[in-house]
């Protein structure tokens, strides 16, 4: 069955029954004109993130379910990224009349699925029809303590929660597979893929998990997720602090896989790690007197961005990161 001839008030309610749980701050939610919230005894933080066929993603190697996922990630990873606790979920679809109600269900279950996860509550939103499928969610969290990009001074670390590049190298992996890989599943032998090393690096473009900030709270001084790659991401958090950095290119942390994968497809690690984006680890900045849990790469400066080679020399950047309109 097409959504179309489901109808947009059966649309409605489908969701409204999945999301009627009740979070203890929610006093209304789905059903009526606006959401009625109880705010926390803390600072509101507020984000929302789009997502646009053929822009952010590419339904000939994503499923559904993981574009719903997806979603809830991107816009999570913003909470996080300000050392906050993400509370309420809007959600805006635009999606074809042709869409069948299957496809409709299983976009869902994605959303319900990081819902889950992030203990996070959907309490409305708004469905129109539209020639390709858009997303849009906006996110409420709060902060007892929040952190910005501003703040990061000369002689402060530089930090990164995890691997670098795994997610940009999983999606030129996806462009060589051509069609869906159902990680959802949890099938070790239906994926149709070719190589051993390539299944992390695809579960983390096609599902990303936002990295959880709450043993650096109390510790960083300025902090950003990592979006649209190392570069730009740390070229942002440099331009509001009006400081500069010099990265260590042998102490970006690239998993085995990465390492595996670049070979095979003849692409150095680094430019996966330095210019890749979709990473959503956290990049952040700490006094060098702080004992950090997380992978130090680098320094801030008084100016400039420098990469340098083990040898100290600089590497010159090829690779800017992911860009709107350009």
């Amino acid at each position: 069955m097409k959504i179309s001839e489901a109808g947009e008030l059966s649309l409605l309610e489908l969701i409204r029954k999945r999301f009627d749980k009740r979070s203890k701050n929610l006093i209304l939610g789905i059903g009526d004109d606006s959401a009625v919230i109880k705010p926390e005894n803390s600072e509101l933080l507020i984000t929302t993130d789009m997502m646009v066929e053929n822009v952010h993603f590419d339904l000939r190697w994503t499923t559904p379910f993981q574009l719903g996922f997806k979603l809830v990630s991107v816009n999570v990873s913003d909470i996080y990224a300000m050392g906050g606790r993400p509370s309420f979920m809007l959600l805006n679809l635009g999606a074809p009349v042709n869409m069948n109600v299957k496809c409709f269900n299983r976009l869902f279950d994605g959303i319900e699925e990081a819902l889950r996860t992030y203990k996070l509550s959907l309490i409305g939103g708004d469905l129109s029809s539209s020639k390709k499928i858009v997303l849009s969610a906006t996110v409420t969290g709060h902060a007892k303590k929040f952190i910005t990009r501003k703040g990061a001074k000369a002689g402060d670390r530089i930090y990164v929660t995890g691997c670098l590049g795994d997610s940009s190298c999983g999606l030129e992996l996806l462009k060589k597979i051509k069609k869906p890989v159902e990680i959802e599943k949890r099938s070790k032998n239906k994926h149709g893929l070719k190589w051993n090393f390539a299944l992390p690096l695809v579960k983390r473009h096609l599902m990303p998990l936002a990295r959880d900030p709450e043993k650096f709270i109390g510790k960083a001084t300025s902090m950003i997720d990592i979006s649209d790659g190392l570069i730009i991401d740390l070229s942002r958090l440099c331009k509001e602090s009006r400081a500069g950095a010099k990265i260590y290119s042998d102490r970006l942390p690239i998993s085995d896989e990465l390492r595996e994968a670049s070979e095979y497809l003849g692409i150095p690690p680094l430019v996966f790690a330095l210019g890749g984006g979709e990473d959503y680890e956290l990049l952040f900045t700490a006094p060098a007197s702080r004992k950090i849990d997380a992978v130090c790469i680098g320094e801030i400066t008084r100016s400039g961005i420098n990469i340098l080679d083990k040898k100290g020399r600089k590497i010159k950047l090829g690779m800017k990161g992911y860009q709107h309109f350009v």
